[in-house]
């Protein structure tokens, strides 16, 4: 375990009463792009990282409660990105902290203080939000099909729980092949504690290869006892099906189960105009996903 990552993760830390961004914790993204030879000056894939906060709240100065969910977003090309006990812990040192005179000023104030700790933390740029309620409607994988709805999918043996890229397979072929397919089935574990967290997957894929859905859905059931951070394990899958599939088009999205009050949702392609137009977005409040 390397001491950046697990500077809070795993310990009994008490949540702060008062503003606290000095708790805030960096972790390089190298730490595990190395292992699958991604370069950090030479990137396979584009994309955003997409943290929902569903427990932001805070007082005015007159001492109304004010709540809602924030959405932070940036890009996977930071050097670093924050890890997420840490960043629970900051958002709770909001909770009793007095901020601006009304609901709209103490969120602009609020807003603006996070932006600020998190660009300064991580050197990138930060888009975020405050929400009230959702996009109903606004989602961006109605057309996926579900691989362990697959009629096969109850008819082969699941054995290996530890990531296998030799499990996906397919078959070269002249013609161009495009899939676009979900699992609710991902589940992976914490690299620090190994809690499990749980989530969906979805991937756009066009290659010239006929790629057996099975055993892509066999892949990703091996991933269930991998120990990695959310936003690690969307760029291994996408590493593994680009080295495998040589794709046209690659888009993977991980969308994972709020945790402490946060989820993580990571999307990589390997190009920007296959990135979900949705979930990339800090202003939009998708529709959650069905493990969301």
């Amino acid at each position: 375990m390397n001491p950046i990552e697990g500077k809070v993760l795993g310990k009994q830390i008490s949540h702060p009463r008062e503003y606290a961004p000095e708790i805030l914790v960096a972790v390089p993204r190298y730490l595990n792009r190395e292992q699958y030879h991604i370069k950090d000056d030479n990137l396979p894939f584009v994309g955003m990282d997409a943290w929902h906060a569903y427990e932001l709240g805070f007082l005015t100065q007159k001492g109304l409660p004010v709540t809602g969910v924030l959405k932070v977003v940036y890009s996977c090309c930071s050097e670093c990105l924050v890890e997420s006990k840490s960043l629970k812990l900051y958002l709770n040192s909001f909770n009793m902290g007095g901020y601006g005179q009304n609901r709209e000023e103490g969120i602009e104030i609020v807003l603006e203080t996070i932006k600020n700790d998190l660009s300064g933390l991580l050197k990138t740029n930060i888009s975020l939000s405050f929400h009230s309620e959702y996009n109903l409607g606004k989602y961006d994988f109605n057309d996926y099909q579900l691989l362990e709805a697959l009629p096969d999918a109850d008819k082969v043996s699941f054995d290996i729980y530890n990531e296998e890229e030799s499990l996906l397979t397919g078959i070269a072929t002249e013609s161009v092949a495009e899939i676009k397919v979900s699992t609710h089935l991902l589940r992976s574990n914490c690299k620090i504690t190994h809690q499990p967290d749980w989530g969906s997957a979805f991937i756009h894929i066009k290659s010239k290869y006929d790629i057996d859905k099975i055993s892509l859905l066999k892949y990703l059931v091996s991933i269930r006892d991998e120990n990695h951070f959310h936003e690690e394990i969307c760029e291994m899958v996408y590493k593994r099906l680009l080295d495998k599939f040589d794709p046209e088009i690659l888009m993977v999205s991980c969308l994972y189960t709020r945790r402490g009050g946060i989820d993580i949702c990571p999307v990589r392609a390997n190009k920007k105009e296959c990135l979900p137009d949705n979930i990339i977005q800090s202003k939009i409040l998708t529709s959650p996903s069905f493990r969301q």
